[in-house]
């Protein structure tokens, strides 16, 4: 087993009469862990209870079986990218860098080698001599990512890292949060972009209105929703037809013809089984099959089912 860096028991937290949190009881081990749920699910919030910048109003949180509240020793250990952005907009973007490494007590005669080293890690090297207020999101989202890793942390909280990049800069940024679970950090990464997180890990929380939903690997927690029926879409030469053999499958619960696009979409509560069954079928009725795939294969049906 990975070694347990974050641990919460009962953690809440509330402002006001709003519960943005409500007994969370998770640990996040080395390796990146996927922070999953919608806009105001909880997850900034249980991000900035980590980074020690909200007090928990109930409950406990330690980061290496420390506490975190108030504990500056901790603090230099974390690097946190936030979801808004707070820049000192007449600075270059090297200048920013620099300056939060003077400030991590980065030792003088190694803050500029580190500066640029993290500048570089984001793709920022071109760009590094613009001021801040020119750059684009997808930029200032690289330059948020620079800052947190410039003091080389060993936890990464990445709160929507990927919101605002073009193409490109997405897949850079995600080969790199993949490179610092290999290497053996702990990064926590918050998104509510499903796919965006199966692209970085099959370790995953699922957190909707302040409550823990689900926890685990995705396929243990794609278990979980067996007893819902999952839907097939199939574009063949004939839907009729198949739908007509389909309808006797004691697993399939529904189905709908499209004559549209000649399209056939099935529910069924054993997909493997139908899965199974559709090569001999197909051949036995002469049916001519040019598309199939499922839209419950990913984890966007599986939130959804967990939720209701």
């Amino acid at each position: 087993m990975a070694e347990t860096v974050v641990l919460t028991t009962g953690l809440s937290k509330w402002f006001g009469q709003i519960i943005a949190l409500n007994d969370v009881n998770v640990q996040f081990r080395l390796g990146i862990t996927g922070l999953l749920g919608p806009n105001g699910a909880g997850k900034s919030t249980l991000l900035r209870l980590i980074a020690g910048q909200l007090k928990p109003s109930l409950g406990d949180l330690s980061i290496w079986g420390q506490p975190v509240w108030n504990n500056s020793s901790l603090s230099q250990r974390i690097g946190f990218c936030m979801d808004t952005d707070g820049f000192y907009w007449g600075m270059t973007g090297l200048e920013l860098v620099q300056f939060l490494a003077r400030l991590s007590t980065i030792p003088p005669a190694e803050q500029e080698v580190q500066s640029l080293s993290a500048i570089e890690s984001v793709g920022l090297t071109e760009q590094m001599h613009k001021k801040i207020g020119a750059y684009s999101k997808g930029m200032r989202q690289r330059l948020k990512l620079a800052q947190v890793l410039v003091h080389d942390p060993d936890l990464v909280l990445l709160d929507e890292p990927l919101n605002g990049m073009d193409p490109i800069g997405r897949s850079e940024t995600i080969n790199l949060i993949r490179s610092l679970g290999e290497k053996g950090y702990c990064v926590v990464v918050s998104s509510h972009v499903l796919h965006e997180v199966e692209s970085l890990t099959d370790n995953i929380l699922l957190i909707h209105q302040g409550n823990v939903v689900a926890e685990g690997r995705i396929p243990d927690i794609r278990d979980l929703i067996d007893e819902h029926p999952h839907k097939i879409f199939l574009h063949c030469d004939n839907p009729r037809l198949l739908a007509s053999i389909c309808v006797t499958f004691d697993d399939v619960t529904g189905m709908q013809v499209n004559d549209k696009d000649d399209s056939l979409t099935i529910e069924t509560r054993r997909p493997d089984e139908f899965y199974d069954r559709m090569p001999k079928l197909v051949i036995e009725n002469k049916i001519n099959i040019y598309q199939m795939y499922s839209p419950d294969n990913n984890l966007q049906s599986v939130f959804k089912y967990l939720i209701q």
